[in-house]
C-alpha cells in the first residue's frame, strides 16, 4: 500500500530551545514512545511578549526547561490543540508560574456518545479535568506582542482538536492532526474518521508553506503531503472494505492482513483506526452490521436493493 513520504530524521534535543521560524522555538519533551516518536512538541512563539503552544505532559524537568527558554519573558497566553495527557496537563503549573490565560477549542469530549456496554479504550489518556480560560473557535484570532495567532478547528484525532495558524507567515502549528513521521490515530469514540478527512480537506484548502507538528519534524511540502495522506485513508478504506466483501467478518481479521508490517504495539490503535474506517463505511451505507459498530462486532457488505 502506497504511503506518504514519511521522514523519521528528527534531533529531539530534549531541554534545548530549538529555533525553527522567525520567533518560534520548539523543546521536545523526553517522553518518546510509539504513539508519540521522539516526544511531544512545545512551542513558544513570539519575543519579548510570547505564547506557549502545547506545554505537553506533566513532566518537571520539561517545565524547567521551558521556564528556562523563556528566561524571564511574559508568558500572555497557553494555547491548546487537544486535551491528550501527552499535550495539556503541564498547562496548569506553567499558568501558575506565569498567569498566562489558557486558551483551547474547549474541554475534552468524545466525538460520539458511547454505546451501550461500550468502554473508551482512551479514557486514560485523556486530560479530562482540563477547562480553558478562553474558547476559541474556528477563524477566531489572539494577539500578542507581535504574533497573531488563529483558530483552525481539525476535529477527527479528537473532537476538540485545533490548529492554529502564526498569521503573516504561512505557519500552520499543525499538532496531532497532520505529522511528518506518521499518520495521525484515529480511534472512536474519541475520534471520527468523517471528521478527520473534513479536516483534512479544510487543511489543504488553506495552502500554507510550513506546518510545525506535535511530535516530529516539520512539514516542508504540505499541500503534496496531506493529499498523499488524504490518498493514504482512502487506500484504508478500500483495504478495509476489500477485506469484508472477500469473507472477514471481524476487526482483528482484517487487521492481521491490513497491517501485516506494521509494529505489533500499534495494533490495537490499528483495530480502532478500521473501527473508524467501518463507522464511516456504515453511515454510507457501503457495509452493514447488527446495532451500532463495535470493536468486536460482525461486518458483512451492504445488500444493494
Amino acid at each position: 500500500m502506497a504511503s506518504p513520504e514519511f521522514n523519521l530524521a528528527f534531533e529531539p534535543a530534549y531541554g534545548q530551545a530549538v529555533p525553527v521560524a522567525s520567533d518560534v522555538q520548539r523543546i521536545t519533551v523526553n517522553n518518546p514512545s510509539a504513539f508519540t516518536f521522539h516526544g511531544t512538541n512545545s512551542y513558544i512563539v513570539g519575543d519579548r511578549s510570547v505564547a506557549v503552544i502545547d506545554p505537553g505532559p506533566e513532566d518537571e524537568a520539561h517545565l524547567q526547561a521551558l521556564m528556562a527558554a523563556l528566561d524571564g519573558r511574559e508568558v500572555t497566553h497557553i494555547f491548546i490543540s487537544h486535551t491528550h495527557r501527552d499535550h495539556s496537563p503541564l498547562s496548569r503549573r506553567l499558568q501558575a508560574a506565569t498567569g498566562a490565560r489558557i486558551v483551547a477549542e474547549g474541554p475534552h469530549r468524545a466525538a460520539r456518545p458511547l454505546h451501550q456496554g461500550e468502554i473508551n479504550p482512551f479514557a486514560e489518556s485523556s486530560d479530562l479535568g482540563f477547562r480553558p480560560d478562553v474558547t476559541i473557535g474556528d477563524g477566531e484570532t489572539i494577539e500578542g506582542d507581535g504574533w497573531r495567532l488563529t483558530g483552525v478547528l481539525t476535529p477527527g484525532h479528537t473532537a476538540n482538536h485545533a490548529a492554529f495558524a502564526l498569521e503573516g507567515t504561512g505557519i500552520l502549528f499543525s499538532a496531532d492532526h497532520v505529522m511528518g513521521w506518521a499518520t495521525s490515530i484515529v480511534a472512536p469514540p474519541d475520534g471520527s474518521m468523517a471528521d478527520y478527512m473534513a479536516s483534512l480537506d479544510k487543511l489543504i484548502e488553506r495552502h500554507d508553506r510550513l506546518l510545525l507538528p506535535g511530535h516530529g519534524g516539520p512539514v516542508r511540502k504540505p499541500i503534496s503531503f496531506m493529499r498523499a495522506l488524504k490518498t493514504h485513508r482512502r487506500m484504508r478504506e478500500r483495504a478495509v472494505l476489500g477485506r469484508i466483501r472477500a469473507g472477514d467478518t471481524n476487526i482483528p481479521d482484517m487487521v492481521k492482513v491490513i497491517y501485516r508490517e506494521t509494529d505489533p504495539r500499534l495494533h490495537g490503535a490499528a483495530a480502532l483506526s478500521v473501527l473508524a474506517h467501518i463507522e464511516d463505511l456504515v453511515e454510507r451505507g457501503e457495509i452493514e452490521t447488527d446495532g451500532p459498530p463495535a470493536l468486536f462486532g460482525s461486518y458483512r457488505p451492504a445488500t444493494r436493493k
